[in-house]
């Protein structure tokens, strides 16, 4: 049975289009909230919202961290934490970081991003501009929205 060649990108141009898609054409809307907001702030956008996560930024919104939901519950539920309102106006939103974020950049291909994201197991890549400031997001299921229409 002879073997097929290898296509070459060149000549197929669903292969040169998916390369060239890039994360800022992909991305969706960012939810942010400002370093100096507290966790009742956090807590309300999340719930008031339906987000399971929060991207931190400073003044210029460039992000300097991530708040996922279950973060939230988790600090919450500990029986260390004084329940009361007070406290969660009290502390500030970025004490609840846990982990740095990755960023890409606009002009990022989408495959890089989902490579990444596939590699260190993330659910979330932030899209920044050449300042460094967040204008989107990337997710798996951004990617799952957008590759389909190349492979089929």
């Amino acid at each position: 049975m002879p073997q097929s060649k290898p296509r070459n990108s060149a000549r197929n141009p669903r292969a040169k289009a998916i390369r060239s898609l890039t994360c800022g054409q992909a991305m969706s809307v960012p939810n942010v909230l400002s370093r100096d907001a507290s966790v009742a702030d956090a807590l309300d956008r999340i719930t008031s919202k339906n987000w399971d996560h929060l991207f931190i930024v400073n003044s210029e919104g460039v992000p300097i961290g991530r708040i996922h939901a279950v973060d939230v519950l988790k600090l919450i539920a500990r029986k260390t934490v004084n329940r009361d309102i007070a406290w969660m106006h009290a502390v500030p939103a970025r004490e609840l970081i846990t982990q740095g974020i990755f960023t890409m950049r606009q002009n990022t291909p989408l495959l890089k991003a989902a490579a990444l994201m596939l590699t260190h197991d993330l659910n979330q890549l932030a899209v920044t501009d050449s300042e460094g400031a967040i204008v989107g997001t990337v997710s798996p299921s951004t990617v799952a929205r957008h590759l389909p229409r190349f492979i089929l």
